[in-house]
């Protein structure tokens, strides 16, 4: 269940992490395979929204919790590694942020 805030980004990083998937592995080779570029222009806007909303929830977290910086930029990092929030997500399960 999402209760605190540090719950709440985690769920904003995977929806985020998973529309980064969606454009490498779904949009992409629907564009360059089928040559229907369209799918990328709207899979590219609404990952590129989600994004905007990402960084956003980092800044609420980071200021709601004292996030550390270390965490906030390993947070933004890893928003341009395929499958990289993924992996962050458990890494945050596994320090004391979560309780």
């Amino acid at each position: 269940m999402v209760k605190t805030p540090v719950d709440r980004f985690r769920v904003m990083g995977l929806i985020e992490g998973g529309s980064l998937l969606v454009l490498l592995f779904i949009a992409m080779p629907i564009k360059y395979g089928l040559d229907i570029p369209e799918v990328v222009s709207i899979v590219g806007a609404i990952h590129g929204l989600l994004f905007v909303m990402y960084l956003f929830f980092i800044a609420y977290v980071t200021y709601k919790i004292r996030w550390s910086y270390k965490w906030a930029a390993s947070a933004v990092v890893v928003a341009f590694i395929p499958f990289g929030n993924m992996i962050f997500d458990s890494y945050i399960k596994k320090s004391s942020l979560v309780n």
